[in-house]
């Protein structure tokens, strides 16, 4: 196994745990398997800095969420908008959905669309 193919595992399996909040045993082993069972993509392999740079965004990203919560329970955010925010260049479908989470994880922001031309369309909320 390849390092890509142990990431996209560890991704799906992760996805799998946090869907069915159950660590158990068994539902591990069934997570595994349909991990494993799901088929594979074949694009280019995934760089290992790529992983653990979106792994450490996705650290840093629990505080800011938690910040940008307070924030608009204290001040109303009435201003919205949308805008365009480019996919970085080679980008395997594992971490082009890390991308749309982190995103989509600040209650600020979410991804409204995806285009596979290279681009994500985000709607943002500001207080005014």
């Amino acid at each position: 196994m390849d390092a890509n193919t142990i990431f996209n595992l560890i991704l799906r399996l992760t996805i799998w745990l946090l869907l069915t909040n159950n660590f158990g045993l068994l539902n591990l082993a069934i997570g595994l398997a349909i991990a494993l069972l799901l088929p594979q993509s074949r694009t280019a392999p995934v760089k290992i800095k790529d992983w653990l740079q979106v792994s450490w965004k996705i650290i840093k990203a629990i505080p800011q969420a938690y910040i940008e919560a307070i924030q608009m329970m204290l001040r109303p955010h009435n201003q919205e908008d949308f805008v365009r925010e480019t996919v970085k260049a080679e980008r395997t479908p594992g971490l082009i959905f890390l991308d749309i989470f982190l995103i989509t994880f600040t209650p600020k922001t979410i991804v409204t669309k995806y285009d596979k031309q290279g681009w994500y369309e985000v709607h943002r909320v500001k207080p005014k």
